[in-house]
């Protein structure tokens, strides 16, 4: 005898997705993460493009991290055409991305993850009894949301401000003076996140070891840019080697790409940046991630949550020293490229974990494009803590409708971006 438990819609995940557990006499049989929307071959696109065409297409990817395609794009592009950018285009480019991470991971901590351990459908529900959290996250993306216009010349979402080069217009010192000033006075807010988030009990369900992936900040420090990539087995490898790293692979239940390292899932995202750059963290970022440390924080992806609250502050935290910069530093002109061939990657951090742009350019047109999320290289990983929660919750036996929410928290631990839309869990038995 077989039966499905399906739930029709699961919310709080950008996407039109789905996942499938198969069980039979009480043990699982397969796990599927099914990615349902179809390929908007944004690669050829670009194809006879020029590089500033491409800085206007290549955001269309996703409305959420739009800066992050923007920014990885502007890597890749400058890299292939030798552009040095001046000191503070790229502090305006550091400030522009802490916004989007800002913007993103209040969205996800707040009022997508947070429902789900406080045990409420939605936000919205959450309202009456947590409303101070609801409104305070919604603040944080506020303002996450105005450095993300400020930086894309008054437009949030595919703004063309940002430019090969550098920018087309730079905010007054009143305004960032203004910005430094809100940023200290939210950082109580995101306190708030931690300590909610910390204080709550996360379950050890999905936990086992897996490999981790981010960036190396070339400057010693913290951060979501970097030219190669630090690997939790020890290995450093340059992001020009990225096909080394992701090894895509088609698979038939799905639209969506997978990636492996060395025939293994992995994950990158907030998590791993903490975990591989905790020595770097300054401040309270820094404190908070000392108390609510523990080992589960290696083998346990529901701890993304808590990543991602943690770099929430340390963003805020950071944002006054990086405007403190950027005022005693007159507008550059825009850099020019010193020639119209070559190739490059770019890779940045977006909220989600390490982005790859990589294109080849000859006489001023791209000839090739190469795109790889950060989605695509955890869907492997998410899969596989899946089965691994699955199997436990099993042998617990636990009810379907716990099995399938718990379940589903796994997914959305890892804020996954697919697009924005319907999503589907189906525990089938046999």
């Amino acid at each position: 005898m077989s039966k499905n438990i399906v739930v029709k819609k699961l919310a709080r995940v950008e996407g039109n997705g789905g996942i499938t557990v198969e069980i039979e006499n009480n043990k699982v049989k397969d796990v599927k993460v099914n990615i349902y929307e179809g390929p908007r071959l944004i690669e050829a696109v670009v194809v006879g493009k020029t590089p500033e065409e491409d800085l206007t297409i290549v955001p269309r990817i996703c409305a959420i991290c739009t800066i992050s395609h923007k920014y990885a794009a502007l890597r890749g592009l400058e890299k292939a055409l030798d552009v040095k950018i001046p000191e503070k285009v790229h502090l305006f480019r550091t400030l522009m991305h802490f916004g989007e991470m800002i913007e993103s991971h209040a969205l996800h901590v707040f009022l997508l993850a947070l429902p789900d351990f406080l045990g409420f459908p939605s936000a919205v529900a959450m309202v009456d009894k947590y409303g101070d959290e609801v409104t305070k996250g919604l603040l944080l993306k506020k303002y996450g949301n105005k450095i993300m216009r400020l930086a894309g010349g008054d437009r949030m979402i595919h703004g063309s401000n940002q430019i090969i080069g550098g920018f087309g217009k730079y905010p007054s010192n009143e305004v960032l003076r203004e910005l430094k000033e809100e940023a200290k006075k939210l950082i109580p807010y995101a306190e708030m996140g931690i300590e909610l988030m910390g204080s709550l009990e996360i379950e050890d369900y999905p936990a086992t070891d897996t490999i981790f992936m981010c960036l190396n900040p070339p400057d010693g420090k913290y951060g979501f840019v970097g030219d190669s990539v630090l690997i939790s087995t020890g290995e450093e490898v340059s992001v020009d080697e990225y096909k080394k790293l992701t090894n895509e692979r088609v698979v038939p239940h799905s639209f969506a790409k997978r990636s492996t390292y060395q025939g293994k899932p992995f994950s990158v995202g907030a998590q791993a940046r903490v975990l591989l750059l905790k020595d770097r963290l300054t401040g309270k970022a820094k404190k908070y991630f000392e108390k609510y440390y523990n080992e589960q924080w290696h083998t346990n992806p529901l701890y993304n949550n808590l990543a991602q609250a943690i770099e929430t502050l340390y963003c805020l935290e950071e944002i006054p020293n990086l405007i403190d910069k950027m005022i005693k530093l007159k507008d550059p002109e825009v850099a020019k490229p010193n020639r119209t061939t070559g190739s490059g990657t770019g890779a940045v951090e977006a909220p989600r974990g390490i982005l790859y742009h990589h294109y080849d350019i000859k006489d001023g047109l791209i000839q090739k494009a190469d795109i790889i999320t950060p989605t695509a290289q955890n869907l492997d990983d998410i899969e596989r803590h899946i089965r691994v929660g699955a199997e436990k919750l099993l042998a617990r036996k636990e009810n379907d409708q716990s099995i399938t929410l718990k379940l589903e928290m796994v997914a959305r631990a890892y804020d996954p971006c697919i697009s924005c839309s319907a999503h589907m869990v189906r525990i089938k038995r046999k």
